[in-house]
């Protein structure tokens, strides 16, 4: 196994880390290569610039802006996000990782003479996961689309293996949250990380990117 572990939130100490560390651990125990991505901690610019655009279409040249992020993403075959919700939705830090990473020739193919549609690009991708903090309850959340939740796991899942098996758990209510809501989350993260990707023996080579 080969996860990529993509994590935002701009704050070291916060319960968002305490799931990445968790998700990091399992993986680990579960023998996996592991690849993490701390976008604020590297100081990832969300913003898709003019000249990015321009060359959008342009490939393999789209891909020199973000070329390592670009390697991460064909590297692996297991992809989690860690992250919190905003506005019931994706921290603009990641909204512009997938904006810049996520490109054509990478992550999906253009519609040509033969295809009217765009067809997969992430068919070496057969796990998303998706484990965040969401500050409205579980009925706001889902009255208002759960766009965050639709982003990742119709989108992104649109464009990888047609068997892409997913994961999603979140916290909701945050903001009135307890030590005791709390490790409760943290034992559903862990119960909910081995159905993910199953037992193994502890064997894992770890590589943080930073």
């Amino acid at each position: 196994m080969r996860a990529l572990v993509v994590y935002c939130h701009p704050k070291e100490g916060s319960f968002t880390a305490a799931i990445r560390d968790l998700v990091l651990a399992k993986l680990q125990d579960a023998g996996a290569e592991v690849r993490l991505t701390d976008l604020y901690k590297r100081g990832f610019d969300p913003v898709l610039s003019a000249h990015e655009m321009d060359i959008y279409l342009d490939t393999p040249a789209n891909r020199d802006p973000v070329s390592s992020d670009v390697d991460d993403i064909l590297w692996c075959d297991t992809l989690i996000f860690v992250y919190p919700t905003w506005w019931y939705g994706l921290p603009a830090m990641l909204k512009g990782w997938l904006d810049r990473v996520l490109l054509p020739d990478v992550a999906f193919l253009m519609p040509d003479e033969q295809n009217a549609d765009i067809r997969r690009g992430l068919t070496h991708i057969k796990r998303l996961g998706v484990l965040t903090t969401c500050g409205a309850s579980w009925g706001l959340t889902h009255m208002l689309g759960a766009p965050g939740k639709r982003t990742i796991l119709r989108g992104v899942r649109s464009i990888c293996h047609t068997r892409c098996k997913t994961m999603y758990v979140a916290h909701y209510l945050m903001d009135s949250s307890t030590d005791a809501t709390r490790q409760a989350h943290l034992q559903r993260v862990a119960r909910k990380m081995d159905q993910f990707i199953g037992a193994a023996p502890r064997s894992a080579t770890r590589e943080v990117r930073a």
